[in-house]
């Protein structure tokens, strides 16, 4: 009868052990589809984020052309020894060609590179009897004789005008009042110079926002100036030599073409 009672227990128990670990085992899946439905919850979160922080994709304007687009390019500092006296401090007209210029012969120089290259181009427009502040037919001259370049100047330009060669990779150099930069670039000194050049590389439908190398400032690569206070701020140097008649110059662009 013990014996009996023993082997009675011992298959309940046996029976008991079965059931728990069968439980066990079908909670299993129910554990692996909690993960599963976790990791897609995360999923989708993480895509949720990349997609409110993603750029708006571009878009082609009924003009042709895309609603941003922007020229990589190497920064050319007019002082890049930071260097603020002659010829340093009105060398904006040889670093804005010269962006133009290694940006065509994917050119990468350094410093010493940039300062020999703006020292030989003084050097020319010396012979030319040109002074420190070039106008931007002077300029045009440069970029022929020297540089060796097809050029075209543009007058009273439009923003959409910029926008299309821009978008062809071709720079933009526009003669500028500094003053009117200062505005929106608080890294010139004593208010921003009177007379200025830079090099438009991009524009942003979105933004309204023109993508510039401002030589003028260490701080000038790939800075952005609204499109209503650049276009305000176009003025080719004075007829008058005076730098202070700067707002009474010309609205011209220069444009290099290979």
């Amino acid at each position: 009868m013990f014996k009996k009672t023993i082997i009675f227990i011992t298959l309940i128990l046996l029976i008991i052990g079965s059931f728990v670990v069968y439980s066990k085992i079908k909670k299993v899946p129910k554990i692996e589809e909690k993960i599963e439905q976790k990791f897609i919850e995360t999923t989708e979160k993480i895509e949720d984020i990349k997609e409110t922080i993603a750029p708006k994709p571009t878009k082609i304007l009924e003009s042709g052309i895309p609603n941003k687009h922007l020229i990589n390019t190497t920064f050319v500092p007019q002082a890049p020894e930071k260097k603020w006296d002659q010829p340093w401090q009105d060398a904006c007209e040889e670093a804005a060609l010269l962006t133009v210029h290694y940006f065509y012969q994917q050119q990468t120089p350094n410093d010493q590179q940039i300062i020999f290259d703006i020292l030989k181009m003084i050097d020319f427009e010396n012979e030319q009897s040109f002074s420190h502040d070039m106008n931007i037919e002077q300029m045009e001259l440069v970029a022929k004789q020297y540089l060796g370049y097809d050029t075209k100047i543009i007058n009273n330009p439009s923003p959409d005008v910029i926008k299309q060669y821009i978008a062809q990779n071709i720079p933009v150099i526009v003669p500028a009042s500094g003053k009117l930069l200062y505005k929106e670039n608080k890294h010139f000194k004593s208010g921003g110079p009177y007379y200025h050049n830079l090099t438009i590389l991009g524009y942003n439908d979105d933004q309204k926002k023109f993508t510039v190398h401002d030589v003028g400032t260490q701080f000038g690569a790939y800075f952005k100036y609204s499109y209503s206070l650049l276009m305000d701020s176009i003025h080719d140097f004075p007829d008058s030599k005076n730098k202070l008649d700067i707002n009474n110059g010309d609205k011209k662009i220069l444009i290099l073409l290979k």
